[in-house]
């Protein structure tokens, strides 16, 4: 019971890296805004201890939009030494270093989509000395639209796999 305690712990860590940090990332370069509404984002994490895919859903409209990609620039700031990013014919490109601890991690993403009915992420990192027992992995991260937002949803709810629900802008402080 408690491994799958840690391991849901551990997809949410993911989860909320991945939406913050790509937020941020996507901001510099200047991409245009996601489609206010419900976005499903399908999370696949593979490598030495490759997980399940996770899905979740994220409510967002134009402030909260906003608010995670300065959230994402912030997180970025002083943990990334190196956050390369570009636009290659209509793909957006990141180089990153980042430390993590006592670990540094070498990434290189590339997303594609329009956001404003999908987007798709594909990133591979290496980590010296391994994070976490591993010395690499690959993540893919595909996002599509689904509709507006449900009645009982306000920006920055994000709704975990397992129907857990939390809002990413509460958590960091009441950002929007």
């Amino acid at each position: 019971m408690k491994l799958r305690s840690l391991q849901a712990r551990h997809h949410a860590a993911i989860a909320f890296a991945c939406l913050a940090g790509f937020a941020g990332v996507a901001r510099a370069a200047d991409y245009p805004p996601r489609k206010p509404g419900l976005w499903e984002m399908k999370m696949a994490v593979d490598g030495k201890a490759a997980m399940p895919a996770m899905i979740t859903q994220q409510c967002i409209d134009a402030g909260s939009d906003q608010a995670m990609r300065e959230l994402g620039n912030g997180m970025g700031k002083d943990a990334c030494s190196k956050q390369d990013v570009r636009n290659e014919g209509g793909r957006i490109v990141v180089d990153s270093v980042c430390k993590f601890g006592a670990s540094t991690s070498t990434s290189h993403a590339v997303i594609t989509g329009d956001f404003g009915n999908s987007y798709r992420m594909e990133s591979r990192s290496t980590y010296n000395p391994p994070l976490g027992g591993r010395s690499e992995g690959n993540v893919v991260l595909e996002a599509k639209w689904l509709s507006p937002c449900k009645a009982d949803q306000k920006p920055g709810d994000v709704i975990m796999s397992n129907g857990n629900k939390m809002n990413l802008l509460q958590m960091m402080g009441g950002k929007k």
